[in-house]
Formats: structure tokens, sequence, C-alpha cells
């Protein structure tokens, strides 16, 4: 059973933006020999965003490291809001307010680490993942059950739609009845 304060603060959201290394991914960078870079994403969180969007929820990207990978899998989940090299996220996050006409109270964010703080701190929902440092956990409305890169992404999905109503007809389209 959803929390009456969390629920609230969901049932507005219209657009989720998430970190990438440590939310997406479980925060390992691996590189070969040849210094190219891979990360492990877990395709239950990507399915999770592929519902999300299903119902009209907005997905956005936005971290501080620049990657190609990160550029791959955006395309490979049709997530076209990308920000990548972001040093300053706040500003960044002004300028996703602004291309989406949209207030901060319409946006949740999923962090790991004190460079989300600054925007955890605007948004309409702010969480972390469960393995996030200290200082993010205490920042946040909620802190996710799954550890980022298994499952927190999908966890804040699902809640994001359970709070917004859309659960029974997932199951229903899923031939399940077991609500989370």
């Amino acid at each position: 059973m959803m929390k009456k304060n969390i629920k609230e603060k969901l049932i507005g959201i219209k657009l989720l933006i998430l970190d990438v290394d440590g939310v997406m991914t479980d925060g390992r960078i691996i590189m070969d020999n040849e210094g190219r870079e891979t990360k492990n994403f877990d395709v239950r969180d990507g399915h999770g965003i592929k519902i999300l969007q299903r119902y009209g929820i907005k997905v956005a990207i936005l971290t501080g490291r620049q990657s190609k990978v990160v550029e791959y899998r955006a395309k490979d989940l049709e997530i076209g809001d990308v920000y990548q090299g972001a040093f300053n996220k706040k500003d960044i996050f002004g300028i996703i307010l602004e291309k989406h006409k949209l207030s901060a109270s319409a946006v949740a964010f999923l962090g790991d680490d004190i460079v989300d703080i600054p925007v955890l701190k605007c948004v309409g929902f702010s969480a972390a993942v469960t393995d996030a440092i200290d200082v993010v956990k205490k920042s946040v409305d909620y802190i996710t059950r799954n550890k980022g890169g298994r499952g927190a992404v999908r966890e804040l999905c699902e809640m994001i739609l359970q709070a917004q109503g859309r659960w029974p007809e997932i199951a229903a389209k899923y031939e399940f009845t077991e609500y989370i």
C-alpha cells in the first residue's frame, strides 16, 4: 500500500528524469583494453520505461558523464531527451522544464549521488536508489527497495502508474491480478 503523501505527489507526474550511472546501471564502468566502455542495464527497468511511455509519461536522461553506450540505450528505449556531460544538472533541469512546458511539480527524478541533490530538491517527487550515498537518501521523498541497475527504475515506473490509477489496466493487459 502506497503512503498517501507519496501517491499525491506521483499523481501529477508527467516526466521522469533518470540519472544513469548508479541508477540505470549498477554504477560500475567496464572498459576493455581498447578503452571501449560497456555498462550493464536491467531489461526489466527498460520494460518499465516502455510501459510508462505507453501511458503518456515522458522519460529523460540527465547524466554527468558522456558515453556512447548511453546514446545507444536511449535510442533503444526511444528516449529522445538525453543530456550528457551535465556538470550542473540544475541548469539542464531548467532547460528540460522549459522545453516540455512543465512545472517542477510535474517531474520525478531518480538519483544516487551528490551531483543529483540540486535537482532532487526542485522536483515534485524525488527518489534515490537504495544504494545511493547517505546524504542523497536524506534529501528525497522515497528510497527504492531495489538497487541501481537492479530494478530501481522499474520500481519507480510502477509506482507512478499505480498512483495514477493505470495499474489495473496494465494488470488486465498482461493477465495478472497481483497488485504491488
